[in-house]
């Protein structure tokens, strides 16, 4: 029987493939070069095809920041609602792995770099909510910063320092590492 509903299509939208296009040269390169240009030939699009979408740079990180918003709120909620709990989901989801959320983080992190007050902005605002539900879980506002350090830490250590991380070694060194958190996040008594 025919549907009338129009067929699902996996292919992404030129929109979306030029937002792609901008995060992937932000991570990868930096934002000098991800200009429009690049922007379209990344997305396969004609620079007119990507005007027609995002009028400036300007814009296109607009975007960004909108699509960075989402995950954000998306992460927040996963962190809340984790079978695990959300410090262990937080200190997890603190080694980088390549994905989506990350490819954004590091894009949004090029664009503060590059002294974009709206991207310091949403980096400042997703550290603010992570907190927040830390210190919900844990109760001692200390305990949930330093647990804010901790996840740092395990940042830079697997993604700016991978061929000579000797601090996070395996998933052993992880579960480890949780379960002492946990130690210091127990009520005193």
């Amino acid at each position: 029987m025919p549907s009338d509903a129009a067929p699902a299509s996996s292919a992404p939208s030129a929109r979306d493939r030029v937002l792609d296009a901008f995060e992937e040269l932000l991570a990868e390169q930096s934002e000098r070069a991800a200009t429009l240009d690049a922007v379209a030939a990344r997305a396969g699009v004609s620079k007119g095809g990507l005007l027609y979408h995002f009028a400036s740079k300007e814009a296109l990180a607009a975007g960004v920041l909108d699509r960075f918003a989402a995950l954000i709120d998306d992460d927040v909620a996963s962190m809340r609602t984790s079978e695990k709990g959300p410090v262990d989901y937080f200190l997890r989801t603190s080694i980088p792995t390549d994905s989506r959320f990350e490819r954004a983080m590091v894009a949004i992190a090029r664009l503060a770099q590059a002294d974009d007050p709206r991207a310091r902005d949403a980096l400042a605002g997703a550290q603010r909510r992570w907190l927040e539900v830390l210190q919900e879980t844990v109760g001692d506002p200390l305990v949930a910063r330093t647990i804010m350090l901790i996840g740092d830490g395990m940042y830079y250590n697997t993604a700016l320092l991978p061929a000579t991380n000797n601090v996070l070694r395996d998933e052993t060194d992880v579960d480890d590492l949780i379960a002492l958190v946990r130690q210091l996040a127990e009520p005193a008594g």
